[in-house]
């Protein structure tokens, strides 16, 4: 059911709450010689932080100078990095945004749709800007299609369409927003591809108001038109390829498990941060009924308090930027990854095959400049966060440390 066409039910608004030739990549999990490893695990330049954030004073919140190395803040981290969204130079002329999740309940099913919205100056679009509603099965017929229509090249990965019935809830506004970030992030990447941003499926998709009605003309042609690529491309089969192709394979392996292992690893440390989150809730109230029994010391009693409830709250905000931006940036290039798997053979027509091996070695290219850039901005995200997190801590239990000192007697 189309979310663009009448049959939908209601809406109803969620609760708020640089490339290089691949022969020349250096393979970033690979152990090589110790003198390689050290310059391929080396920051750059440009990520080497001041050692010494002295020139700013720190001070408590009753006025009371602290003595500490620590950056006062770390909101500023990010800012000193200057990431370069821009992919080789490229003047953009297509801009898709995927947002404003709404929850639709029918008769026979209840789903969510997504507003796609899309602005742009090319020729090919009849209007410079369009505003069309889709949802999950939508993407997922785009991404079919341009498999079929693109098959030299590619193709950006949607998130896991399926989810363990009592374990997520896929209508809570968590896991709806999770999903809206990585559907955003396909077509962004669709977008931004040279090739792929000119397939007229992409375009229906961007502009058609009720997609249904096309999927149901189109299906006798497209079907017959599938036919004749998969007859074309299915014998790029050949026996020999470049070694470097066998290489990206070999890497591709290396990348997938290194990262299911991270992604299994950061999931524990979650789950051990929740688990330490119910304690620290239960721990903090301890200390403020206890000082309601005690006379001089109530009132550093109540600072503990307070301090351990400060500390919940910034353990909270950290557990939940792993959730909502570390572990989904895993999981796409995971499925990334696991979609770029190379044919070993291919069809004995020269000219496919060396177009075949373009398409993929510029597509390539392209994945290891995104895949840099995602992950330096993700990495750093990371640290700016733990840092933030450490800073509020550092603060809450220095703010106790006046309360706890002996107070001048008055004569």
């Amino acid at each position: 059911m189309s979310a663009g066409g009448g049959g939908l039910g209601t809406p109803r608004a969620l609760p708020s709450s640089g490339p290089r030739a691949l022969r020349d990549m250096p393979h970033p999990l690979a152990a090589s010689s110790s003198e390689e490893a050290a310059s391929e695990l080396s920051p750059s330049p440009d990520l080497l932080l001041p050692r010494s954030f002295a020139d700013k004073d720190l001070s408590l919140p009753n006025g009371t100078p602290v003595d500490t190395s620590s950056p006062a803040s770390s909101s500023s981290l990010l800012n000193r990095l200057q990431l370069d969204d821009d992919l080789d130079g490229e003047t953009r002329d297509l801009f898709v945004t995927v947002d404003d999740p709404k929850k639709h309940v029918c008769t026979m099913e209840t789903y969510i749709t997504y507003r796609v919205t899309t602005k742009t100056t090319r020729a090919e679009f009849d209007l410079p800007e369009y505003s069309v509603r889709r949802r999950y099965q939508d993407f997922d017929w785009l991404r079919n299609k341009l498999e079929e229509s693109q098959p030299t090249h590619l193709i950006p990965p949607l998130p896991e369409k399926f989810v363990m019935k009592g374990v997520v809830d896929r209508f809570s506004e968590e896991f709806v927003e999770t999903r809206r970030k990585a559907l955003d992030k396909f077509l962004k990447r669709i977008a931004d591809h040279p090739v792929l941003s000119f397939n007229e499926h992409f375009n229906v998709f961007l502009t058609a108001k009720d997609l249904n009605a096309y999927k149901k003309q189109g299906m006798a042609l497209l079907s017959k038109m599938g036919e004749s690529v998969k007859y074309v491309t299915g014998g790029y089969k050949l026996r020999s390829r470049p070694l470097e192709f066998a290489a990206i394979g070999d890497y591709l392996d290396t990348f997938v498990l290194k990262l299911g292992t991270i992604d299994r690893i950061a999931q524990r440390i979650i789950k051990e941060e929740l688990e330490y989150l119910v304690e620290l809730r239960e721990y903090g109230p301890v200390y403020s009924t206890w000082g309601g029994l005690e006379g001089e010391l109530a009132e550093p009693l109540e600072g503990v308090s307070a301090c351990i409830g400060n500390c919940c709250t910034a353990l909270e905000e950290l557990s939940d930027d792993m959730t909502e931006d570390f572990l989904p940036v895993l999981r796409e290039y995971i499925l990334y990854s696991e979609s770029m798997k190379v044919p070993v053979e291919v069809e004995k027509c020269q000219d496919r095959v060396e177009c075949f091996n373009a398409d993929l070695k510029a597509d390539m290219e392209r994945w290891q400049n995104n895949k840099r850039q995602d992950f330096r901005q993700l990495l750093m995200g990371m640290a700016d966060k733990n840092i933030q997190y450490y800073e509020k801590c550092l603060t809450a239990w220095e703010s106790v440390i006046p309360l706890l000192q002996d107070k001048p007697e008055t004569k």
